[in-house]
């Protein structure tokens, strides 16, 4: 008989979700907005140390809503990571600016400085300057941070931080999502905490946080009618699912730890096994570890990520692949591209292990006894 399936990342509830969500109810405040919205809003603040946050229907409307506020517009070139799920780039043609994508560095997995300094002195020089710079935190991985930090500040260049993955992480003990002019926060169903659907945008400024939940709420001009002079969105998050957030921001520490333990297990049963590596946290760095990734080092063993993804699949086990970068990706095959081959090389090396906060010890050593097996 199949034993019962292992999911990547599944949603993990901490039990007190329902009484906010009855609370919903109770007030019949269905819509979006309410108490629970303005009180997750607080909770995410509290927890990340921003100074605000907008509760919205994704990550992927945070990450539009940032580019807008960040001053994009058609034609515009935007700088984005390369190694990322495509909602990380999909809003930059949305606004029918132009995308440009970054290789990762080997240390972090994230944006190489070195690639994103080149491909902004390439575009000054041809006298068209960089709009903004989309830096992702990849499985929860702080990138490097102070480098790109640096060169956005010398080139003034607006940074936004994509830690839709990186909920809990932190970079020499400040969270990620507050480090540049706009951060994003994912609450997806398979991110370390879930409102079903949902995520948010984080900004240190008010004319940032105005701006966008300005656009965010059909941007409805202050009249006593409905007047409209800017294209609107209907990106809040619903009073429903907010109280499911509530719940999740309570256990939300929870959460990383078993992540993090997840992680530790994964490499003390792994570890020796030839040309297997690790997602290493560089000093300074905290990661949630949302998800475990493992390396093959063809060099070093003939095993490859499909050869253990086929025998976790035969036992019910799910995996995936990382991120295809973008720059390989139909959709994006006119982009231009800055680096070398780090991200593809990553790509076509890793497999993403189940991490739920929910894994038992159980499952983890089918897990890690499947992997083993073949080799």
């Amino acid at each position: 008989m199949m034993k019962p399936r292992i999911y990547l990342s599944s949603p993990h509830m901490s039990g007190e979700e329902m009484a906010y969500v009855q609370e919903a109810f109770d007030s019949n405040w269905i819509a979006p907005l309410g108490s629970n919205v303005n009180a997750l809003e607080q909770d995410i603040c509290r927890f990340t140390g921003s100074r605000y946050a907008l509760a919205l229907s994704s990550g992927t409307a945070a990450i539009h809503l940032a580019l807008i506020v960040a001053g994009v517009q058609k034609d515009d070139i935007v700088l984005c990571q390369s190694l990322t799920f495509a909602a990380s780039a999909n809003p930059i043609l949305y606004l029918g600016a132009i995308p440009v994508f970054i290789d990762s560095e080997p240390v972090t997995w994230n944006m190489c400085p070195d690639a994103l300094e080149t491909a902004i002195k390439h575009y000054l020089h041809s006298g068209k300057k960089p709009k903004a710079v989309i830096l992702v935190h990849l499985y929860g991985m702080p990138g490097f941070l102070k480098e790109i930090i640096l060169i956005c500040e010398k080139y003034d260049i607006a940074l936004i931080e994509d830690a839709a993955e990186a909920l809990g992480s932190a970079y020499f003990n400040q969270k990620l999502g507050t480090f540049g002019s706009l951060g994003i926060l994912s609450f997806n169903g398979n991110k370390i905490i879930t409102t079903s659907g949902g995520g948010a945008l984080l900004c240190q400024c008010q004319e940032y946080l105005t701006k966008a939940g300005f656009l965010a709420s059909q941007a409805k001009d202050d009249a006593p009618h409905y007047e409209h002079s800017e294209i609107g969105y209907n990106y809040r998050l619903s009073n429903v699912l907010a109280g499911i957030g509530r719940g999740q921001m309570k256990v939300l520490p929870d959460r990383i730890q078993k992540r993090r333990s997840n992680f530790d297990f994964y490499k003390k049963n792994l570890a020796q096994l030839p040309g297997v590596t690790f997602q290493e946290e560089p000093n300074g760095s905290f990661s949630n570890r949302w998800l475990t990734v493992i390396l093959f080092d063809p060099e070093v063993s003939s095993v490859r990520p499909e050869h253990v993804s086929k025998i976790l699949t035969q036992n019910n086990i799910e995996t995936r692949p990382l991120w295809k970068p973008m720059h390989l990706q139909p959709l994006f095959r006119q982009a231009s591209y800055f680096g070398g081959n780090v991200a593809e090389n990553l790509f076509m090396r890793g497999l993403c292990l189940p991490s739920g906060s929910g894994l038992s010890e159980d499952e983890l050593l089918r897990i890690t006894d499947h992997i083993r097996s073949v080799f």
